[in-house]
């Protein structure tokens, strides 16, 4: 089931395994499964203490259970879930390199009845879906959780059971103070090593449910706007609950967008594209050439959609990619980029570094890329070694911007 390597026959300087899909063995309740994973999925390279304790409690509470798994990682629950007993499981993730490390998960375990969706929470399963068993591994931003746990309230059956598993430090004490509030009681069933695993039970009678369930933004066509001058051009920027910087335009966005080039009749290409407000810019400044915004995250690829065509664009498409996978084969005369470096809590600059790769990979000959970064970021030597030169176009106090040119 491994990918192979990204051809890039072009440099050297490529990251050559950032494509594979590696396969680790796990046990779960005296049985071994296969766990498929890659760079830049979550908790790849180590087992996650809070997937596990799901997984552990599928294995004993699934039979005949019809269960989803919200926020479902690398599969790892959800397969074991399964594999138990269950009679169905729907898995859900907003990330696409999630969702398809957790279908090679899957297939490698040959669990023919689970079943992969791209979405965050119920969004894209079936309307008419009722539960037994809905399983939640936390998400760190606040609303993005409400939804999930608003989902799980609404899609299980009487008698159900809602599970969230999380750490200490990423809130699943909070986490589990909403569980209790929405489902009206809940206890917790796993703790181990700053981690923990609460359950509720969804109640055969209707309960008055807690007002943050009033939340606008349960509404998954309900999206945040706020309004940007970027370059003299008012964008309006619509962005959902765990959109990278989902509720203000970050400060680095703000700088790449005072310093990038692009005119008139260059095509553009924007990976990372959070809200899109990048991208919209580009596709006002190029005038009618196309402009191609890329993220792993549906929900920022939802948002950056609604935000070119609230500006008027009939240039701009957004796609959801594993860096810049889904823009192989295309060229363009810029790309911008403003890539992640944390995955969880910890610094991790192998996504970074293949953003670098995919940018050099689709310009066209004497195309330019514009890389923003905390100033404290290594990424001079880089984009040096993959473009053969290097300039600080902005050196500021807390972000600077490279600039990288193709040759001709």
């Amino acid at each position: 089931m491994s990918r192979e390597p990204r051809p890039n026959p072009q440099s050297t300087a490529s990251i050559s395994d950032y494509g594979e899909h590696k396969r680790a063995s796990l046990t779960v309740a005296g049985r071994t499964y296969v766990i498929v994973s890659k760079q830049g999925a979550f908790s790849h390279g180590r087992t996650d203490p809070a997937s596990l304790m799901l997984a552990k409690h599928a294995a004993t509470a699934s039979s005949g259970a019809t269960v989803v798994d919200m926020n479902c990682g690398n599969g790892m629950a959800g397969t074991v879930a399964a594999l138990s007993g269950a009679a169905q499981v729907h898995l859900t993730d907003r990330n696409v390199v999630n969702a398809d490390a957790a279908r090679r998960t899957i297939a490698e375990n040959k669990a023919c009845n689970a079943e992969v969706w791209l979405g965050h929470g119920a969004h894209p399963l079936p309307r008419d879906l009722a539960a037994d068993l809905v399983m939640i591994r936390i998400p760190k931003e606040r609303l993005a959780l409400l939804q999930l746990i608003a989902d799980a309230h609404r899609l299980l059956r009487p008698g159900g059971s809602c599970c969230l598993a999380g750490a200490t430090n990423e809130g699943i004490k909070t986490a589990a103070g909403t569980l209790e509030r929405i489902f009206g009681g809940g206890r917790t069933l796993d703790r181990e090593s700053g981690h923990r695993l609460v359950c509720a039970t969804r109640s055969s009678t209707p309960a008055d449910l807690p007002g943050e369930l009033a939340s606008s933004f349960l509404d998954f066509d309900t999206f945040h706007q706020y309004d940007a001058v970027l370059r003299g051009h008012a964008i309006r920027v619509s962005t959902r609950p765990g959109v990278f910087s989902w509720d203000h335009l970050d400060e680095a966005t703000s700088i790449l967008a005072g310093v990038m080039v692009v005119e008139r009749g260059q095509s553009v290409l924007d990976i990372g594209c959070g809200a899109g407000a990048l991208g919209t810019l580009a596709g006002l400044l190029s005038g009618d050439a196309r402009v191609l915004m890329l993220d792993a995250d549906i929900e920022a690829v939802r948002s950056a959609t609604r935000t070119a065509h609230m500006a008027g664009l009939t240039n701009a498409e957004a796609r959801t990619s594993d860096v810049g996978l889904a823009a192989q084969g295309e060229r363009f005369d810029v790309v911008v980029t403003n890539p992640p470096f944390h995955v969880g809590k910890v610094t991790d600059l192998t996504v970074p570094m293949q953003f670098i790769d995919d940018a050099f990979t689709a310009l066209n000959a004497g195309g330019r890329m514009y890389l923003v970064a905390n100033r404290t970021l290594p990424y001079e030597r880089a984009v040096e070694s993959r473009f053969g030169n290097v300039q600080k176009v902005h050196d500021g106090v807390r972000f600077k911007v490279l600039l990288g040119r193709r040759a001709e």
